[in-house]
């Protein structure tokens, strides 16, 4: 691997803090990261801040094409002297939060892979943009801080647990492949890393529950998080407070369990009981409304 120090003396860069910068030079970690993603030669890979492209270069190798997303024009610069003689590498000098998944799917007519070391800041909102259009890209492969990975693949019960588990957990399988110490980085993150990989369930709770009602659900369910679920919900505008015990209690979630316990089904009857008609409260635990019409009142 090239020195990226000297690189960046060469090209009178240096790690810009604002963007997150920490350029992987621990070779070990790379190849590790090419393993995990499993790139197939028929593959579209969407990179996500290349930097200087070592890891670029790795996937070029093994990839149809390769699309490299980097807002920093210096570095773009750097890149596209790096891969000049590689027909199936493009740059996009752009901010990967308002890039246009769509034209490239519809551009190479597939699903794209999506390998990546993101920057700290953005990898929250970013990893819902992905999720919100799953259907665009075929699994993920990313590189994020060990905190972010240990509660996307965190089970109900522990601290790690909440919005962010419950919402990537209902339509995918994140699983943590390994953990990266900050001494692979120039500069070393504060921080260890970790690389998660998620791929999509073919058939998920959302199905029967709607996605946007149960964001809302899980979102209101955590928003207190030191707050019963009856408390948490009590605080959201999802439903006048007073239905809301008489709705839990009907299909049998004791009010005043926390949040965190409740697992991804609890999570998908939840959904489907706040948003069922106020007359189906009187049934009971297993009622017909569970079963019936999951369209909000309007």
């Amino acid at each position: 691997m090239t020195s990226i120090r000297r690189e960046l003396r060469q090209f009178g860069l240096s790690p810009r803090k604002g963007m997150g910068q920490h350029f992987l030079v621990d070779r070990r970690v790379l190849e590790r990261i090419l393993r995990t993603a499993e790139v197939r030669p028929d593959e579209v890979v969407l990179e996500v801040g290349p930097g200087l492209g070592e890891l670029t270069l790795g996937l070029a190798r093994l990839a149809r094409r390769v699309i490299c997303v980097e807002l920093d024009s210096g570095l773009a610069e750097v890149l596209k002297q790096k891969v000049k003689g590689l027909s199936n590498v493009d740059i996009l000098i752009e901010d990967i939060l308002k890039t246009d998944f769509e034209a490239l799917f519809l551009r190479f007519q597939r699903p794209l892979k999506v390998v990546a070391n993101l920057p700290y800041q953005i990898s929250t909102p970013l990893l819902f943009r992905f999720m919100e259009s799953r259907h665009l890209f075929s699994d993920l492969t990313l590189m994020l801080q060990r905190e972010v990975v240990e509660r996307l693949v965190a089970p109900p019960g522990g601290k790690p647990y909440g919005a962010l588990s419950v919402l990537i957990q209902s339509v995918s399988e994140p699983s943590l492949r390994f953990v990266v110490r900050p001494s692979a980085f120039f500069p070393p993150p504060k921080v260890e890393s970790a690389v998660v990989r998620i791929l999509w369930k073919e058939r998920t709770i959302l199905d029967r529950v709607g996605e946007e009602w149960f964001r809302r659900v899980v979102r209101a369910s955590f928003g207190y998080r030191r707050k019963t679920l009856l408390n948490a919900l009590k605080r959201s505008d999802l439903l006048p407070s007073g239905s809301i015990e008489p709705r839990l209690k009907a299909i049998g979630i004791d009010p005043g369990r926390r949040p965190e316990t409740l697992t991804l089904e609890e999570f998908a009857l939840l959904a489907e009981g706040l948003r069922g008609p106020e007359k189906s409260i009187e049934k009971g635990p297993g009622n017909d409304y569970l079963k019936g019409d999951l369209n909000p009142r309007r």
